[in-house]
């Protein structure tokens, strides 16, 4: 009985949340432990994750010689050279299956509220988000119909059989249940990979089960991760090379077309190469580009470098503060991509969108002081803005768990979720300007401009829609903070307003950590975000000479502008547009987690202490002061509900 009281009041609290009602200053309450005292928890017990690593870099220097700090650009309509039309969801995520519980929810029922939200950012400036589960882990994943403890997803920690040490899983429809129903509150597109470490005995339900639960949801079906690290790996005999895989797609493909349970038909996406141990020439010679009707999307997948040696022993050390300035200037990102000109064309010569389907700072978990620093952010949007206008149609940020450096978001641990909030990396502001930066409408074409003579640290883009320039990008990977390298470009562009919009990526150096601001918003630093950025959003309005029409826009050093020709520009970027949010108290901790502001408390009409008896409120207390005390507060809350015009759902709890 009192647990169902405690449940009904939970679920009361929840729809109070959701009706505008907010819960604030959550207090640091101690940890619960059976059978043992509580105990606080100290900043220090999280030093040890890499996703709470604190370690700052030293920025590099200016450079030598140093770039101009004064240039024009000179936008003309319909100019040659533009990129495909993109769309605003061009970031998206990539979430190793192994932690989807601890990133998405619990389950169908319990999906964490700061994910929705920032997923909510995204799709109010995009449109949508696309986000792929899968990773090292999706092709030794099993589907089976439930398992014992109830959970949606286990971990068998005694067989790992890949380089990241991920372990196998077993998991339950649930998880795509959980899939839908985020989808249900967002526009959210998934892509799931179909387990290819067995191609002789296939493993469709994953196909079978996504296609009827995400319906329209479901945008693609991944085969194989990889592929040409098998045989380095010992998941393929020696000799493993793009003829067998090209086979092994294709008796996927033939399965799926003959398989009633499976409705869906030309959903594959491959080869998901990481241009290690195969080139992507290798792989279109047997002609896997255009002998699969059933081939969707092409998908390469790609790291700048890998910081695989010290944790598991692969590849060659990389000392983080000498790999630094690599990430800092404009031919990182030309260089890493010069490779996939010829991949670009016969892409778009085969009709097919090209994905760089999984890809962040480096493999095996990013690197510590670079991969959530603001210069990571600054690459990451230099990435994607070069991709972009190289013609491909998206690239997943890869998302880990609590031991990597690079996740755009990060949940906090368990134990102290009912008081320290999410961590949100640099590399998510990347994903929300991007989102910006292409807009909504869907007719976004890129041109890298070369910019400033070619300058590799100060590099821009220029967005148009219709043939009309409407955005321009400009980055300065330059740290100074005196001012002497902050750049003045003098932007004139066809078509512009007399007075223009300028939205900017902003931190101190380029090593910072956490406190970053996008138009004078920001996350926060670790463990301090809902979701929900903070701060009053902050345009800058820049008056353009009558005469010439140059329009003056300064980038401090380091930093990035977004500059927006026209109010059109502003309104496809999602300018004005309301933002959904989910506001909830719900955490993962089932005992003492409601709370109310203590302020609100003390100057509220409610009786003091004294006036009720009360007895202990600890969990498993026989005189629990919440047994005597149920009844009038389930009253209470029904009659503000009833005030109030609220319905509830009383609903199962899964703490």
């Amino acid at each position: 009985m009192v647990l169902l009281v405690r449940s009904f009041l939970f679920f009361v609290l929840i729809k109070l949340s959701s009706a505008e009602v907010t819960v604030y200053n959550h207090p640091a309450l101690s940890l619960y432990h059976s059978g043992s005292q509580t105990t606080s928890a100290s900043d220090a017990s999280f030093t040890g994750l890499a996703a709470y690593d604190p370690t700052v870099l030293t920025p590099p220097p200016v450079p030598n010689p140093a770039p101009p700090t004064n240039f024009d650009i000179r936008l003309t309509n319909g100019i040659s050279g533009l990129s495909i039309p993109q769309s605003g969801n061009f970031l998206g995520f990539s979430i190793e299956m192994s932690v989807v519980n601890q990133v998405l929810g619990r389950n169908s029922s319990f999906i964490n509220v700061p994910f929705l939200n920032l997923m909510g950012n995204l799709v109010k400036r995009g449109g949508s988000v696309q986000i792929r589960v899968g990773g090292n882990t999706q092709d030794f994943a099993t589907l089976v119909p439930s398992l014992a403890d109830g959970q949606a997803i286990e971990k068998d920690k005694d067989n790992s059989n890949n380089p990241t040490e991920t372990p196998p899983l077993l998991y339950t429809p649930e998880v795509i249940y959980m899939l839908g129903n985020i989808s249900s509150h967002l526009n959210i597109e998934w892509f799931l990979g179909v387990p290819l470490n067995d191609s002789a005995n296939l493993r469709l339900e994953i196909a079978e089960v996504g296609m009827n639960i995400l319906g329209s949801k479901l945008k693609g079906l991944q085969v194989g991760n990889e592929p040409d690290l098998y045989q380095r790996h010992g998941h393929r005999p020696e000799g493993y090379g793009p003829f067998d895989y090209d086979g092994e797609f294709g008796v996927v493909a033939q399965a799926l077309n003959s398989d009633p349970n499976a409705p869906m038909k030309q959903m594959l996406i491959g080869p998901s190469i990481a241009s290690a141990d195969w080139t992507p020439e290798q792989i279109w010679a047997t002609g896997f580009m255009t002998k699969h009707p059933e081939l969707k999307i092409v998908s390469v997948e790609r790291y700048p470098i890998d910081n695989c040696f010290p944790k598991y022993q692969l590849g060659t050390f990389h000392d983080p503060q000498e790999t630094f300035p690599t990430f800092l200037d404009h031919s990182g990102a030309r260089n890493l991509l010069a490779g996939y000109a010829d991949t670009s064309r016969l892409a778009q010569e085969a009709g097919k969108p090209l994905y760089m389907f999984e890809t962040n700072t480096a493999s095996c978990g990013g690197f510590p002081g670079i991969s959530a620093s603001f210069g990571a952010g600054l690459w990451a949007l230099d990435y994607a803005m070069q991709m972009a206008s190289m013609n491909f149609s998206a690239a997943l940020l890869h998302v880990g768990g609590q031991n990597v450096y690079y996740n755009p978001f990060t949940p906090p641990p368990t134990k102290v979720s009912d008081f320290r909030k999410w961590t949100v990396g640099s590399v998510y502001y990347s994903a929300l300007i991007m989102a910006e930066v292409i807009g909504k409408s869907g007719k976004a074409r890129v041109i890298d401009l070369n910019a400033n003579e070619g300058n590799i640290y100060t590099p821009a883009f220029a967005i148009y829609e219709d043939n009309v320039p409407v955005r321009v990008l400009i980055i300065n990977f330059v740290t100074n903070p005196s001012g002497a390298n902050d750049i003045n470009v003098n932007v004139n562009a066809d078509g512009a307003s007399s007075q223009i919009k300028v939205k900017k990526f902003l931190a101190a150096s380029v090593s910072q950590k956490g406190n970053f601001t996008w138009a004078g918003q920001t996350f926060g630093s670790s463990m301090e975000s809902d979701g929900r950025p903070m701060g009053e959003e902050q345009d800058e309005t820049v008056n353009c000479d009558p005469t010439t029409r140059n329009c003056q826009v300064r980038v401090p050093a380091p930093g990035a502008a977004l500059v927006f020709l026209n109010d059109g520009a502003l309104a496809n970027a999602g300018q004005g547009d309301a933002p959904q949010t989910f506001a909830t108290t719900a955490v993962t901790k089932l005992h003492n987690t409601a709370t109310v502001d203590q302020l609100v408390l003390q100057t509220s009409n409610g009786h003091g202490g004294t006036e009720r008896k009360m007895a202990s409120t600890s969990r498993g207390s026989f005189q629990s002061g919440a047994l005597g005390q149920e009844a009038p507060i389930i009253m209470g809350l029904l009659a503000v509900a009833a005030i109030s015009g609220l319905h509830f759902v009383l609903l199962p709890f899964f703490a």
